[in-house]
């Protein structure tokens, strides 16, 4: 097929396609005509890649798993290079939650302490000021 149908068919442009290709990731060949020219076992490689980018891999993290189809390992993530990825990454999500989680209790701790100067005022007879007045100069 030509890069036009591949990049239908993979659900993404040309011009990454190109991309692919310069990264080493897409074999590069081309037909008696000049055309770039892809099977099957390309468009299997490009679904691989957009499902672990889709799971927020880096396009180069892909590449362990593209070699790992390219050697014919059925599933492309049975390699220990494609595992080895895993593994960062899984540590990189639990500390991205980790820091998500301290942010927030920061912010439910930000949200306590401004409801209760609120009700403290409300009790007091006083109404909070929420909006900004415009003064004349």
């Amino acid at each position: 097929m030509r890069i036009g149908e591949l990049a239908q068919r993979a659900g993404t442009t040309t011009r990454a396609l190109r991309y692919y290709e310069s990264r080493g990731l897409l074999p590069a060949r081309r037909g008696g005509n000049g055309y770039r020219a892809y099977d099957e076992e390309d468009l299997r490689l490009l679904r691989q890649i957009r499902v672990l980018q889709d799971f927020g891999f880096e396009l180069e993290e892909t590449r362990p798993f593209v070699e790992c189809l390219r050697a014919g390992h059925p599933e492309g993530d049975s390699c220990p290079a494609s595992l080895e990825v895993y593994r960062a990454k899984l540590a990189e999500l639990d500390a991205m939650v980790a820091r998500l989680s301290e942010v927030r209790e920061t912010v439910a701790g930000q949200l306590a302490r401004a409801e209760a100067a609120r009700d403290a005022l409300a009790g007091a007879g006083g109404e909070p000021r929420c909006e900004l007045v415009r003064t004349e100069e």
